[in-house]
């Protein structure tokens, strides 16, 4: 795996390349351009840039307005202000119209860390998965960011990506493509399968690398769009390889987990087990000793492989 950087770091770099190509793309910010990394899109572009202040409401429906004008917009704010606060706007102006409008939230999860439960956006995927119209996805690193952002330019209609505030593993080469509603088999294996998200995506494939010393081969699959969702290779994998375990973090209610979930239940049952956040809040303290409080991390995904395979 390559150097950790945070995927709201390379967002804030791509900006500034696309929008030297792209003069249709503008960008709107909650007063946190410093913190979800658009400030530097405002110092190139101050014409196309807009701080909406702590009104992110009304930044959803100035967004709108500003795609149905023909523009580009970028919508950024911290994951839990860019869904909760904001869902009647983005549900009515922007997913029901079916407007060009990028939701680009960073800060999700709980590796918010200090910032506490208020902060730390645990349910934001599965809000957004609700909506018609929405394609959410969640990057796997810095370089699938890149990748995701030039393809929502190029893609009409709503989108929710979900973006970090830590420094996460490089897992995918620079040379790899980024296909909508398309899964990527990061790691090949015949007995069980992993399914992962964001940053539990370096997770899977360390603990995959550890089942491979029990004699145990495990494919690992980046499942970076949650919707729509790769259901052909849900099933293939489920036919392969017997059983599933997904890793996200996000609730286990209605993100990654019971996408996979909803799909294997209806076209091929097989045992799955979900790791995510169990149905509750999480609390102020650094990152990684939240990962592991919170059972996010590639011991519990083995445990979860290994609790299957028996």
């Amino acid at each position: 795996m390559g150097k950790n950087v945070a995927t709201r770091n390379a967002y804030g770099e791509v900006l500034i390349e696309i929008g030297q190509r792209n003069s249709r793309v503008v960008v709107l910010d909650a007063d946190l351009s410093k913190s979800t990394k658009t400030a530097g899109f405002g110092e190139a572009f101050p014409e196309r840039f807009f701080n909406m202040g702590i009104a992110e409401a009304d930044m959803m429906g100035t967004a709108a307005g500003l795609a149905a004008a023909g523009l580009i917009p970028f919508a950024s704010t911290f994951a839990v202000f860019a869904t909760g606060r904001v869902f009647d706007q983005v549900r009515n102006s922007i997913a029901y119209p079916n407007l060009n409008v990028k939701i680009v939230a960073t800060h999700g999860g709980i590796t918010v860390g200090e910032d506490g439960a208020s902060h730390q956006s645990v349910e934001d995927i599965a809000i957004m998965r609700s909506l018609p119209n929405m394609k959410v996805v969640v990057p796997a690193d810095a370089v699938e960011t890149r990748k995701v952002i030039e393809a929502a330019v190029e893609e009409k209609g709503p989108f929710y990506i979900r973006l970090g505030r830590s420094g996460v593993p490089q897992v995918l080469e620079e040379s790899a493509e980024f296909n909508l509603g398309r899964g990527m088999v990061l790691r090949k294996g015949s007995e069980a399968t992993i399914i992962a998200t964001g940053i539990m995506v370096s997770k899977a494939l360390e603990a995959a690398e550890e089942l491979e010393e029990k004699g145990l081969q495990v494919r690992v699959i980046n499942m970076s769009t949650i919707k729509p969702l790769d259901e052909e290779l849900i099933l293939e994998a489920a036919r392969e390889t017997g059983f599933i375990v997904t890793a996200e973090e996000h609730s286990i209610i209605g993100g990654l987990g019971s996408g996979v979930a909803e799909v294997l239940v209806e076209k091929y049952p097989v045992p799955m087990k979900r790791v995510g956040i169990m149905d509750t809040f999480g609390e102020s303290g650094p990152p990684e000793l939240l990962l592991e409080k919170y059972g996010l991390t590639a011991k519990n995904i083995k445990e979860a492989v290994l609790s299957l395979a028996k």
